[in-house]
């Protein structure tokens, strides 16, 4: 058993969005990682020893009203307070499935990650507009990236 852990805190209310959170989890666990468990959580059943217990995070939230989803800035209301001093250089990626442009809720997100000095170690994946395939394969890569990262020490 591995004390690495990457933590996917993924808001998918549908179909598709479930299908981007499912790709991230798959890279994750793609064959050649052996080293990392993965974590796969909705914001509200997130607590912050489960944030406190990983060695990095991903979060994958949907776009509402030019903002995070309800459930992810909930998440961070809960946390943020308990985990402030104790996850001080997280490496953490961002996805953000947005309908116009994502640029609110990056902006959300990243306040509240550089509020909790969280490092990011990928440029935010915003899968802008109506559904494309290639989300799928732009979600599994970055699970990928991020769960070998973390097996070979590189953040």
């Amino acid at each position: 058993m591995t004390d690495k852990r990457l933590l996917i805190i993924a808001h998918a209310p549908s179909p598709n969005t479930v299908r981007l959170r499912d790709a991230v989890a798959a890279g994750a666990q793609d064959d050649d990682i052996s080293g990392v468990a993965v974590d796969v959580r909705g914001p509200f059943d997130t607590e912050p020893e489960h944030v406190t217990g990983s060695s990095g995070i991903l979060l994958f939230t949907t776009e509402n009203l030019g903002y995070m989803s309800g459930a992810m800035k909930d998440f961070f209301d809960r946390c943020y307070y308990p985990c402030l001093e104790e996850t001080q250089g997280m490496p953490y990626a961002l996805i953000v499935r947005a309908g116009h442009d994502g640029t609110g809720t990056r902006r959300a997100v990243e306040t509240i990650t550089t509020g909790l000095r969280w490092k990011p170690v990928a440029a935010p994946l915003i899968c802008r507009g109506g559904f494309d395939e290639e989300f799928v394969d732009q979600c599994r890569e970055l699970g990928t990236m991020m769960a070998a990262g973390i097996e070979a020490g590189v953040f």
